[in-house]
């Protein structure tokens, strides 16, 4: 509950453009809530709808990417009195920033600088706007890995931003947010990238934080049931207008407009495909639910793709000659098969060797050993010449972060048409036609065909990467986390549309999410990982109705229900420690064996790494 009704922030009558070709674009037109002390405001709706530029234009970072605020005002409360942010001088803005404003960027890989250490970047701050030490700085750094639960605090401190993964680089984003402990966090899609445990801890935090220092929070997420939990207001936005706004009871219980409405209905709940065998797609108010044929069972198809004992191992240099002195042991003894036209999901925790897997499998990480068949043919065995022409063609990926995955410089155009010229698949005027037609089929107007990545916001940026994988056809999409950017109406497009691919064509998918929700209403079979091991496979009735380990267990319970009047926010803060990955030359990894607990439903019998 609020501590105290007097705002800490008033947005009124806010209007922002950009510079455009043909003139300015308005991104925020007429724009006006408030956020008192102690209150969690989450903003929601479409991507592009104007969340996110509303909250940089409180931190006046809008300018940066080429916007301007051309009318109204943001009344910031500072030192006793109201001041307009939108009119303050850059030097009031620098000591606002990061101390009295703290802010999780929606995208971690761009909001940390690549040439500087976690360390470096974490202690910056500390030192200019609290004044401490380098060790004290650098002791509070490590207390705030801590906090987000990172684990080996003190090894990731003198690390880069690329030897993090996806969802280690989040946790570090929000530790610096929150570091200067600021009166005003702004989060805009702050749990993106991070698996559900992880998440509920997160928010747990945040809510705590709220609670002890009567901090306010502007909350921006697609997540309607991370809104459920969170909020005590609800703005709704649409194409840069407010559309709604009310208690977060109201909201969910009684919206008054067609947009909110819609919104709700695309929120996939958790619990909703009990009893049902096969994925079914979502069912969008005002829209077409696709037809999806019927699937062949396991027994029916023959696997397009099988793993069998994958393992893959990064070196950790140190020393004064950079020797390998231990390795990440990132995928350990991982088995799995996927059949045609089937969807395997893997879910599990940030650093668990998700993605590790499905970046082995293209070989865009070299797998340390195992096989990797698809259609009998050893992918890990091919050069590099076959591995271009023989599997990239049939097994297409969907990275985590659009923005590394898109190139900066090339139109949005060029980049789906790539891979089908290379492939030699269309010529001419073909090529144009296959581009605007995968455009329409992931819900983007052909005017962004000619646009380039920076003038997208991420949930856009996605679905250009979701095209381009597209564009040449595959056997396999290699899907990971590639519907967590995107708000839920536009995602529950995108998964009805693959399930819609998968039963045209025959397209298998493996999936790589940490949203339980989604992955209930997508996948045939789950597998459950755990520091680099499956600890649990099975099919979806299996493993979301009837879990066996405990992981699994735990994973399902974190999920955050889209239903306020049933908040789970974590009141105890007593972490699970992540054991770390890292082994030491030489260690002998203990095999994984599996009892079956059903039909082809396998438990992880040794709990390695699972104590306690």
């Amino acid at each position: 509950m609020p501590v105290d009704q007097t705002p800490l922030v008033r947005i009124e009558n806010l209007r922002v453009e950009f510079r455009g070709d043909d003139g300015p674009i308005v991104g925020v037109e007429d724009v006006s809530f408030s956020i008192a002390p102690g209150e969690t405001v989450c903003v929601v709706g479409e991507s592009g709808s104007g969340k996110s530029v509303t909250s940089l234009s409180l931190m006046r970072l809008v300018e940066f990417g080429g916007g301007r605020i051309t009318a109204g005002s943001l009344g910031f409360s500072l030192n006793g009195s109201q001041i307009d942010l939108a009119r303050a001088e850059s030097g009031t803005m620098q000591t606002i920033r990061g101390d009295e404003i703290g802010m999780i960027f929606q995208e971690p890989m761009t909001s940390l600088n690549p040439v500087f250490s976690i360390e470096r970047q974490m202690t910056d701050g500390l030192r200019i706007h609290r004044g401490l030490s380098r060790s004290a700085a650098r002791a509070r750094a490590l207390e705030l890995l801590r906090q987000v639960r990172i684990p080996e605090p003190e090894r990731r401190l003198k690390q880069y931003p690329h030897e993090l993964s996806g969802g280690m680089r989040q946790r570090v984003v929000i530790a610096m947010a929150m570091a200067c402990e600021p009166r005003l966090l702004i989060a805009d899609e702050p749990t993106t990238a991070l698996d559900v445990t992880i998440q509920a801890e997160i928010l747990a935090l945040i809510d705590r934080l709220k609670r002890d220092t009567g901090m306010a929070v502007l909350f921006i997420t697609h997540d309607m049931a991370v809104v459920a939990q969170m909020a005590d207001r609800v703005v709704v936005m649409y194409r840069g207008k407010l559309v709604e706004e009310g208690p977060v009871e109201r909201i969910f219980a009684d919206p008054q407009e067609d947009y909110t409405r819609k919104l709700l209905a695309a929120v996939p709940r958790l619990g909703e495909m009990r009893g049902k065998s096969a994925p079914e797609p979502m069912r969008l108010v005002g829209e077409r639910v696709p037809t999806v044929a019927a699937v062949p069972t396991d027994a029916d198809v023959k696997p397009l793709l099988q793993v069998k004992n994958l393992t893959t191992r990064y070196p950790v240099k140190g020393g004064l000659f950079r020797r390998t002195i231990a390795n990440v042991h990132a995928v350990e003894d991982v088995s799995f098969d996927i059949p045609r036209g089937q969807t395997l999901a893997l879910v599990g925790e940030s650093g668990c060797g998700k993605s590790s897997c499905g970046r082995s499998i293209l070989r865009l990480s070299e797998a340390t050993s195992g096989q990797v068949l698809l259609d009998q043919t050893d992918i890990l065995s091919l050069s590099s010449r076959d591995l271009r022409r023989r599997v990239w063609h049939d097994v297409q990926m969907v990275f985590q972060d659009p923005f590394a995955s898109l190139n900066p410089h090339m139109r949005l155009r060029d980049q789906v048409a790539e891979p089908i010229r290379n492939f030699d698949i269309e010529k001419g005027k073909a090529v144009d036609d296959r581009v605007a037609e995968l455009f329409h089929r992931v819900e983007l107007p052909r005017a962004f065909m000619s646009r380039f990545p920076h003038e997208l916001s991420g949930g856009q940026r996605q679905r250009v990467a979701i095209a381009r994988a597209l564009a040449v056809k595959p056997k396999l999409i290699i899907a990971d986390e590639a519907v967590s950017a995107l708000d839920v109406s536009v995602q529950a497009q995108v998964l009805n549309l693959m399930m819609e691919l998968q039963a045209e064509f025959g397209i298998s998918y493996l999936f790589i999410s940490h949203d339980m929700a989604v992955v209930e209403r997508v996948a045939h079979r789950v597998g459950v990982m755990y520091l680099g091991r499956l600890v649990e496979i099975g099919t979806r009735q299996q493993v979301f109705e009837n879990p066996q380990h405990s992981y699994t267990k735990s994973l399902l319970s974190a999920v955050p229900i889209a239903d306020p009047t049933r908040r789970n926010i974590r009141e105890d803060l007593n972490f699970r420690p992540i054991p770390s990955p890292v082994f030491p030359l030489g260690h002998v990894a203990v095999a994984s064996t599996y009892v079956e607990v059903g039909p082809s439903h396998l438990v992880l019998e040794n709990e390695v790494g699972l104590e306690g």
